[in-house]
């Protein structure tokens, strides 16, 4: 399983605009091929910080997904609405195990 996780630092005066792109994003990217889950959060310490929790089954959905027009059209409608460059990071997960919560 392929693991990224993005944070979006968004601009305090248009969050909620930059929000509902990010949702209209998740939506699109959960009916592709091989994603098991895609998610976006907002940071509870740092508002104007979107968080977006990508899960793949394999590094072939990723790259489906990297080149995607979806994901094209979303970082174009995303642009205006960044604070800073966002980050990304790929984690390769061999194994998952469901622990007790809090």
């Amino acid at each position: 399983m392929m693991l990224l996780h993005s944070e979006v630092p968004v601009r305090p005066d248009s969050r909620e605009e930059a929000i509902e792109i990010c949702k209209e994003m998740a939506a699109t990217s959960r009916t592709e091929p091989g994603v098991i889950d895609y998610r976006v959060t907002a940071d509870l310490e740092a508002p104007n910080v979107i968080r977006i929790i990508e899960q793949y089954e394999d590094s072939e959905a990723v790259d489906a997904h990297e080149s995607s027009t979806h994901l094209e059209a979303f970082q174009a409608d995303m642009e205006p609405h960044l604070a800073a460059d966002a980050t990304l990071y790929q984690f390769t997960v061999e194994e998952k195990t469901e622990l007790p919560g809090p």
